[in-house]
């Protein structure tokens, strides 16, 4: 059940150990991106890569969701299971699902007095 005092907001973080090119991960992550971005409940996500030498196999996909039930709704969707498979071919992968506990943003400037 969603956290209400947080909206119901899921977060999506999912590792991924690549076995196969990185630049054919970048380009097939980008087309499974295309395919989430359109479902419903769908916020936003970043793909991300280590800066630390030697983790250029690794990558972590974030992503927020409106709820729990529009993202289980988008990987059960018929579309989705190409997208996952070509993912599969590609690398190994750790996803788990967060509810939203806390969170904090930087203050603004002009709330500190800061410049």
């Amino acid at each position: 059940m969603p956290h209400t005092e947080f909206g119901g907001a899921v977060t999506f973080v999912n590792r991924f150990l690549l076995h196969g090119p990185a630049e054919e991960f970048e380009r097939v992550f980008a087309a499974t991106s295309e395919f989430m971005g359109s479902r419903p409940g769908f916020l936003w996500h970043m793909l991300l890569r280590p800066l630390e030498t030697g983790q250029d196999r690794h990558y972590v996909n974030v992503a927020a969701w409106e709820d729990e039930a529009a993202f289980r709704a988008a990987v059960q969707h018929p579309d989705f299971a190409p997208h996952a498979g070509a993912l599969r071919a590609l690398s190994t992968s750790e996803p788990t699902l967060y509810e939203t506990r806390q969170t904090r943003a930087a203050a603004l400037p002009e709330a500190t007095g800061r410049p």
